[in-house]
């Protein structure tokens, strides 16, 4: 009976655990948005700025906030490592997509690996953040200018949203993410990868 009711109460009170993958062509700024959320959520946990390298494979950050756990998968954005990015979506919840509003000669490839990430078909039904990243820098366009230049015809079946923001100050991160949790929670995909992870676990 206790055993019972320990399943039961765990059941109701453990947290909705999320995967969300941060992509992003080379420089755009994924893994300094990795370590400014773990600095935000965890109180100062992330890495300073100048400690911070490029990420060659994977980086994993673990946050929790109010009722959720979040799992972030950081992955490289050079161009020979984005083949390693389809190993990742079939268990992701949504994506964070991060561009680098400030240059302008970058917008055509991050489009282009956008496009590839959003007619996946096991990303199919994801939420998506595209974050307008470099916000703080003189040279940024706004997150509307960009939706304009991205024109991204593949966003019309999901739940997407652009974000204006610095992951060097932290603006924008928390609305962003606010956003996502929101959408995940009641994301149809959400309720597939559960399925999915239950009767994997009775095999």
């Amino acid at each position: 009976m206790f055993s019972l009711f320990y399943g039961l109460w765990n059941h109701v009170f453990s947290k909705a655990e999320f995967h969300v993958l941060i992509l992003g062509v080379h420089k755009a700024g994924k893994t300094t948005l990795l370590e400014k959320l773990k600095s935000i959520y965890l109180k100062g946990e992330g890495l300073p700025h100048d400690h911070i390298v490029p990420t060659v494979g994977l980086n994993i950050g673990r946050i929790e906030d109010a009722n959720v756990k979040l799992v972030f998968w950081d992955l490289g954005g050079q161009p020979g490592l984005r083949t390693i990015w389809e190993k990742y979506y079939e268990e992701a919840h949504a994506v964070i997509y991060v561009i680098d509003s400030a240059s302008a000669s970058s917008f055509e490839d991050a489009k282009s690996a956008l496009e590839k990430v959003l007619r996946h078909e096991e990303l199919q039904g994801a939420p998506v953040l595209i974050f307008a990243n470099k916000q703080d820098s003189p040279a940024a366009v706004s997150e509307e200018e960009l939706a304009r230049h991205l024109h991204l015809k593949e966003l019309d079946e999901r739940p997407c949203m652009f974000q204006a923001g610095s992951a060097f100050d932290g603006t924008g991160i928390k609305h962003g993410v606010d956003w996502l949790v929101e959408e995940m929670e009641r994301s149809k995909r959400t309720e597939l990868l559960r399925v999915r992870t239950e009767a994997a676990g009775k095999i």
